[in-house]
């Protein structure tokens, strides 16, 4: 029995695993009862597939449709599996229609199909229309359901039709303009509705308008509207028509998704898209076995890299304990300089075209680096060992760095010229590639300094 509502995260989710075991729909319908929104998503986001659909249908009807709005779109397709047909219809009828699309993705092309029949005809014209936008584009994300003025309406009637959309527009704090042909002419704010005269035109209070192709990556537009600090960013057609807005609440979710993706790929995985404790075991094993042999095979290099090396190993010992120091610097280097350009390509600080500013730059890092930790290498391995040894150290440091540095600086650029993810091209193929280059540049100097 819950006796307070102030009960702490952990103690609420082994109430509610306890009642969830018991089959106890009572008990858990307490605990979730107990919680806002956003605890409500935690709780369900740690459960099973099935405990989920059974946890969620606990919940009251407004309280359920606000919830499911805010899944990520995979946890929406595993939970309409787990409930009846009726409440399927009705969840997916409360969604608004990019948030229809994103779930339209994650399920059957028979089962979304089914859905889609089952739209009212508003609804069903205004899914297909953002559907139609190709994968990735923002058309995909943007909402259909907004309010629209024109130059000559006055602010109260414009402010009339605000109020008339409360219930149903995705936003009502940027109002665009657009004349008679939905070309987009302005956009207008509601502060400035309200602090305007009855009588006053649109076309006196309007501003310039903001805009993005219904075409353009969304992570662009995304970050375009981030970086503009608008709350409302209409999106339009090839003729410049208003077909849709991207909301700031929108574009922080795709820009949080894309970060979240560049994360996982530049650590040699795949995105999980569910969060880790709703992720079935096998999709973990599957986002990162692949990328796994890749390097696996990739790490062969190193071992044909020492092999050719081996009797320059059997000459002198002493170089084979120095090889995990130099490839582990090598490929933290490199790692360093892809991760700071990818985020830097995903900013806009740099694009493909600044290849050449990005190496000059890169190359003096890492020779300033090198430097560094080369005479540092250097002073260590000539008292441990001797002089001609630090030497081969130092002079080592010096070029691992340097080379790691510019060839890390210039994969994400490759990647993003190629209309591939930069972080696809980073850390894991970075270090596989320096660690065979570095050990070739290692045993050059070696043989050359030791003259063996």
């Amino acid at each position: 029995m819950i006796k307070s509502p102030n009960l702490t995260f952990d103690a609420s989710a082994e109430l509610l695993a306890r009642a969830l075991a018991a089959n106890d729909v009572a008990g858990a319908s307490r605990v979730l009862r107990h919680l806002d929104v956003t605890e409500t998503l935690e709780q369900l986001e740690r459960l099973s597939t099935i405990d989920r659909a059974l946890a969620y249908r606990t919940l009251s009807k407004d309280r359920a449709v606000e919830v499911f709005e805010r899944l990520d779109a995979a946890l929406q397709a595993d939970l309409l599996a787990g409930l009846q047909e009726a409440d399927v219809a009705e969840v997916f009828a409360g969604l608004s229609p990019d948030d229809r699309v994103a779930l339209l993705d994650e399920l059957p092309a028979s089962v979304a199909h089914r859905l889609i029949s089952g739209l009212s005809e508003k609804d069903r014209a205004l899914t297909s229309t953002v559907l139609g936008y190709p994968q990735g584009a923002v058309g995909r994300y943007m909402s259909p359901e907004f309010v629209v003025t024109h130059p000559s309406l006055t602010v109260g009637e414009t402010l009339a039709r605000v109020r008339a959309r409360l219930d149903d527009a995705e936003s009502v704090y940027t109002i665009p303009v657009t004349d008679a042909g939905r070309h987009l002419v302005g956009v207008v704010s509601l502060r400035d509705l309200l602090r305007g005269g009855g009588p006053e035109l649109m076309a006196d209070i309007m501003k310039q308008p903001l805009s993005a192709p219904a075409t353009q990556d969304a992570e662009e537009a995304a970050r375009y509207c981030a970086d503009a600090k608008v709350l409302v960013l209409p999106i339009v057609d090839a003729e410049d028509r208003l077909v849709g807005i991207l909301t700031v609440d929108d574009a922080l979710q795709i820009l949080e998704d894309a970060e979240s993706e560049d994360a996982a790929r530049s650590g040699g995985t795949e995105p999980l898209r569910r969060p880790y404790l709703a992720t079935p075991v096998r999709s973990i094993v599957r986002a990162r076995v692949v990328w796994l042999l890749v390097l696996a095979l990739g790490a062969t290099l190193t071992v044909q890299v020492i092999g050719a090396f081996q009797a320059t190993l059997e000459e002198q010992v002493v170089l084979s304990l120095f090889i995990p120091l130099l490839i582990g610097t090598g490929g933290n280097t490199g790692n360093q300089a892809a991760t700071t350009i990818t985020r830097a390509l995903a900013l806009g600080d740099v694009r493909p075209g600044d290849v050449l500013k990005v190496l000059a730059r890169e190359v003096r890092v890492g020779a300033f680096l090198g430097l560094l930790l080369g005479a540092l290498g250097f002073t260590i391995a000539a008292v441990a060992f001797t002089v001609p040894i630090g030497l081969v150290i130092g002079l080592t440091l010096l070029g691992v760095c340097t080379m790691a540095a510019s060839i890390g600086g210039l994969m994400p650029l490759l990647g993003k010229a190629v209309k591939a993810d930069p972080a696809v091209f980073s850390n894991p193929f970075i270090s596989t590639f320096v660690d065979a280059t570095g050990l070739i540049i290692y045993f050059l100097i070696a043989t050359s300094v030791l003259r063996l």
